[in-house]
């Protein structure tokens, strides 16, 4: 006998849980040939507040861990990708309307590309501060900080960033001891909810991550201008309306004093800039011991 399809719900992540939007809209998701998958959460104003105060909550909590263990966090992560491999391309597969060999070769991207910034969680603090020459008996170190709460755009191209490009501005922001509010892809979103319920049961503590489906342009201004929000990274903002809101979303941020990273064509590589640009150096003075 047959049985029926248990087709999937695609809710919101915020604060560790997956609440439907608040507002209860919802809108359809469609393969590129125009084939129904799946309804995903239409993510309102409120729903965007909430997951700032989620991610505020968690933030002191996950920057008091040791860079060490925020590193192998990042790995466990990679580990449940590479366990769910198969899942996250087929989502790629319907969603962007690519091969499954593509499809394999993003999601192969996006797991080594936890496994490369989980190498730099106990590392790029060693880099980016030093220990600074002064005249006097005192010891001067200056050390990378996170700086709190970072909102972010993930690219919105159709296809090659679905997943890669949600990882690619996610894993960098965290793993100083940010955490983050991302807007996820519009028009494939499947894959990063999915990543969010990796993210739940791979030992990353909830508001750490939130995720909003939806639409960018809605969601972004109200980001932009959010006064608990410390540094915004505009990766996919190039893509929304005719490619000039981004223009006026840094001139929100800039009310606030946020950091803001432009807009990039497709999924931000790899690199250690991605991770300095949202710590903030702290000096610290020691007086040296007198014998």
């Amino acid at each position: 006998m047959s049985r029926l399809a248990v087709p999937k719900t695609y809710k919101l992540a915020i604060g560790g849980k997956f609440p439907r939007s608040e507002s209860g809209r919802t809108y359809a998701v469609a393969s590129p040939s125009g084939r129904f998958l799946a309804n995903a959460a239409l993510a309102s104003r409120k729903d965007a507040r909430d997951a700032v105060v989620a991610a505020r909550a968690a933030q002191p909590g996950w920057a008091g861990a040791t860079a060490y263990n925020r590193g192998q966090v990042l790995y466990r992560i990679a580990e449940l990708l590479e366990g769910r491999r198969a899942q996250f391309v087929d989502e790629i597969v319907q969603s962007e309307g690519v091969t499954a060999a593509v499809a394999g070769a993003q999601t192969d991207a996006a797991i080594d590309l936890w496994v490369w910034y989980a190498g730099w969680a106990d590392k790029y603090a060693q880099v980016a501060g030093n220990g600074n020459p002064v005249s006097g008996p005192y010891f001067n170190l200056s050390v990378p900080d996170p700086t709190g709460v970072v909102a972010a755009i993930a690219p919105q191209e159709r296809t090659g960033v679905s997943l890669l490009g949600f990882a690619a501005v996610v894993a960098p922001v965290v793993l100083s001891g940010n955490t983050t509010v991302v807007v996820a892809n519009e028009a494939a979103p499947l894959s990063a909810i999915s990543l969010a319920e990796v993210l739940a049961t791979s030992d990353v503590p909830g508001g750490v991550v939130n995720t909003l489906t939806g639409s960018p342009a809605e969601l972004a201004p109200w980001l932009a201008s959010h006064a608990d929000v410390n540094a915004l990274d505009l990766a996919g903002a190039g893509s929304i309306g005719d490619g000039t809101a981004w223009i006026d979303l840094q001139i929100s941020a800039a009310e606030t004093l946020k950091r803001v990273l432009p807009p990039v064509s497709g999924a931000p590589a790899p690199s250690l800039e991605r991770i300095t640009a949202f710590v903030e150096t702290k000096t610290v003075w020691h007086t040296k011991a007198m014998l």
